[in-house]
């Protein structure tokens, strides 16, 4: 008996449905699960092929005998028999050739075609290795999880049925080799094993979990492969304030292999039933999805809290994909629409307040880019007129990249146009072409010097300019014209050097940005509203957002970057700030830190340690009162299993009637606990700390919970499971405020959720 036989029969039972020698048997089965044995390391004493018509049976093994009469081959000690992607590994193997039948007797071992392992005492098979009767088998499934049973036979169509069987896809020892108890397992009278379909269906199914059985599973199936067949999925089970008790489940009809299709049914104490669907397609193309909702029932659109009278279809469809007809072209598209703009809260399908739907066409190559794209949005915030929001369509872009250098320097062309329409609001269209050119240096003393050149030229067209209601975004009715003009030299000055045990680079920066004057405000203004200094702007050539705002004058900026390097932490910091040599600021608010001749400090901070510790703080400081006027820190401290992440953000700006550059003052926080090894305790909760002072619509004290989270969660190798409760604080239409209980189930390897 070999080493690691000794050392599974000692160990405890692995407490299948299996008992006494089979369970130890079992054990050391696993332990020969490599795909090279140690006994492959001896030169066998005898080797022999047969040639069967097509087929060829090569073995191996310490001896072998003929016996002439009677047409058998015995061979014994460490015997591998091979044929194409099969193999047979036994202490003892006799080969009757006139029936075609092998019988393997100890420790045996088949692998089939498909990679999955048989293990059992003796077995008796054809010479194309299939099994016929069989007692005490675990079989080794190619896609994870082990099958056990009693015993088995073929049937006269080739299936393989095993008698009183087990199955889990959950580890059956511990790191030490020893036998442990599966955290679930899956036990039925029979099993059938379709080789043809790689296919395993289940009669008299039940679930046990730790020992405990819980649930029925008729109908289950499964393939050997690892991939999906049709079946029913295991219902998910919800309690919410607005809909009551929830139950849902779902039927998988795997049409193909490119193709299927889930359908579902959710029902409700509370609300009329809800029909669900996705499709899934892959094509030789790409690959796209489409899922939807339907059902029939009143709804809130309003503050009021009243339903309509009237029932109403409601629903939701999502669909997207992507398509590559060439290496460089590509058709990518998204669309995403409701029925009304709480389908999705009451629901709790998504928390998303708009709906984006797109479609891009796009050409990329070494040189060169085209996209030709559209653009819609549904809003889903109460009270914000639909009409308002714009339709983008069409949206063009293309950039090309000259290959020969100009002047030393680089060029990039690019044309851009687009069109926005309003139902209820101002109509704007713009077309742009621009050359830029880029010259980067690296001096005698280390600088990196950059010079920069940009001119572009700019054409909009806009009218019903009035409805928009913050006038310095209308720009002028009509037709308007621009040009652009931007000189730029930017110099870098690294220092490298030695600190605090490790390795730290200063970065010192400078930058002169000069433009004559541009007609700023008679352009409509539709993508370069939410203007705000940050580190991140704060070297840019135009440190507005989009292209119909740029800024002109002269201006000068300065920082530094630092970073500083040990074995497993780094720091990096950048602050800067900038002084503009003229006093015009029409087009920079009050309180974006920019308006005045001096900025105001903005900066990040960055600590990492390993992958234990990340911190990041940025900021924005008034260069006056040394005020805070931005404030951004988010943490993620601990490991994968143990961590806490806070976020917390201020905008602290002082600018009113401008709905883009509002005062805003949240925290988010989320806790993951991890204890007695496979448990965890986890929470998290979203908080609204902006007072009517820093907003006059808001009536909150400065204190207003958003949404918080918590539950309790198992996770080991091959089983999870969790409850989670959920409180929203705000009511959105006929999606109420109140309690959330969600109750999650999945085992690996049998796709359930």
């Amino acid at each position: 008996m070999s080493p690691p036989q000794q050392q599974c029969l000692q160990a405890s039972s692995i407490r299948l449905p299996l008992q006494g020698a089979l369970c130890a048997s079992l054990a050391c089965a696993l332990a020969w699960s490599a795909p090279l044995a140690a006994q492959d390391l001896v030169e066998p004493v005898a080797t022999e092929e047969a040639v069967q018509p097509g087929r060829i049976i090569a073995f191996r093994a310490d001896n072998l005998d003929y016996d002439d009469e009677g047409d058998v081959v015995t061979a014994s000690g460490n015997v591998l028999m091979s044929s194409e992607d099969q193999s047979v590994r036994a202490d003892e193997v006799r080969w009757d050739r006139r029936s075609g039948t092998i019988y393997a007797n100890g420790n045996v071992r088949l692998v089939d075609n498909g990679g999955n392992q048989l293990y059992t005492e003796s077995a008796e098979l054809t010479e194309r290795f299939e099994a016929g009767a069989i007692a005490e088998v675990l079989v080794a499934l190619s896609a994870g999880g082990r099958l056990a049973a009693r015993g088995g036979e073929r049937s006269e169509g080739g299936d393989v049925v095993l008698r009183d069987a087990a199955y889990t896809a959950c580890p059956v020892t511990d790191p030490e080799g020893c036998n442990k108890t599966p955290s679930w397992r899956i036990t039925a009278s029979k099993v059938i094993f379709d080789p043809e379909t790689n296919r395993i269906s289940f009669n008299g199914a039940m679930l046990e979990l730790f020992g405990a059985r819980i649930l029925p599973m008729p109908g289950l199936a499964f393939r050997t492969d690892g991939r999906a067949i049709s079946g029913f999925l295991v219902p998910d089970l919800r309690v919410s304030e607005s809909n009551g008790v929830e139950v849902s489940g779902s039927y998988h009809w795997r049409i193909a292999d490119n193709k299927d299709l889930t359908v579902g049914t959710h029902l409700y104490t509370k609300a009329t039933p809800m029909v669900s669907g996705e499709w899934r397609h892959l094509t030789d193309r790409g690959a796209y999805q489409i899922t939807g909702y339907a059902t029939h029932s009143r709804r809130i659109t309003d503050f009021t809290g009243e339903p309509t009278s009237e029932r109403d279809l409601r629903g939701y469809l999502a669909a997207n994909g992507r398509f590559q007809f060439t290496p460089e072209w590509s058709l990518t598209s998204s669309i995403r629409v409701a029925s009304d703009r709480t389908f999705l809260r009451r629901y709790d399908i998504s928390r998303d307040d708009r709906l984006r739907s797109t479609i891009n066409l796009e050409r990329i190559d070494q040189n060169s880019y085209f996209s030709l794209a559209g653009w819609a949005t549904q809003t889903l915030r109460l009270g914000q007129p639909q009409g308002q929001v714009p339709i983008a369509l069409p949206v063009l872009d293309y950039r090309y990249r000259v290959t020969d250098p100009v002047a030393g320097g680089t060029v990039e062309l690019q044309a851009n146009s687009l069109s926005l329409v309003r139902k209820d609001g101002q109509d704007t269209q713009r077309a742009f072409a621009s050359a830029r050119w880029d010259l980067r240096r690296l001096t005698g003393l280390g600088q990196v010097v950059t010079l920069t050149a940009l001119g572009r030229g700019d054409i909009y067209h806009s009218d019903e300019n009035g409805q928009t209601v913050t006038e310095s975004y209308r720009g002028e009715a009509g037709w308007q014209g621009r040009g652009i003009a931007v000189g730029a030299i930017d110099v870098e000055w690294p220092f490298v050097g030695e600190a605090f045990g490790g390795t730290q680079v200063l970065k010192p920066r400078l930058q002169l940005v000069a433009s004559p004057s541009i007609r700023n405000l008679e352009i409509p203004n539709e993508d370069a509203r939410a203007i705000d200094l940050e580190d991140s702007n704060l070297f840019s050539l135009n440190r507005f957002p989009g292209y119909d705002r740029v800024e002109d004058g002269v201006r000068l900026t300065y920082g530094f970057d630092w970073e500083v390097q040990r074995p497993g932490w780094r720091v990096k910091t950048t602050i800067g700030q900038s002084y503009r040599f003229d006093t015009q600021r029409q087009i920079l608010p009050d309180g974006t830190g920019l308006s005045e001749r001096v900025s105001d400090f903005v900066g990040r901070t960055e600590v990492r340690y390993r992958d234990r510790v990340k911190l990041t703080h940025r900021f924005r400081v008034d260069k006056d009162s040394l005020a805070v006027r931005r404030n951004e820190f988010d943490a993620t401290i601990g490991s994968e299993r143990t961590y806490v992440e806070v976020g917390y953000l201020r905008l602290n700006r002082d600018i009113a009637g401008i709905e883009d550059l509002q005062d805003r003052e949240e925290l988010r926080a989320a806790a993951r606990i991890a204890f007695a090894r496979y448990w965890s305790v986890f929470g998290a909760g979203v908080f609204n700390l902006t007072d009517k002072q820093e907003d006059p619509t808001f009536t909150s004290d400065g204190f207003q919970p958003i949404r918080t989270r918590l539950g309790i969660a198992y996770r080991d190798e091959c089983l999870e499971f969790g409850l989670t409760w959920r409180r929203d604080y705000v009511n959105a239409g006929d999606a109420a405020r109140g309690d959330t209980f969600q109750l999650t189930f999945a085992l690996r390897n049998l796709g359930l959720r």
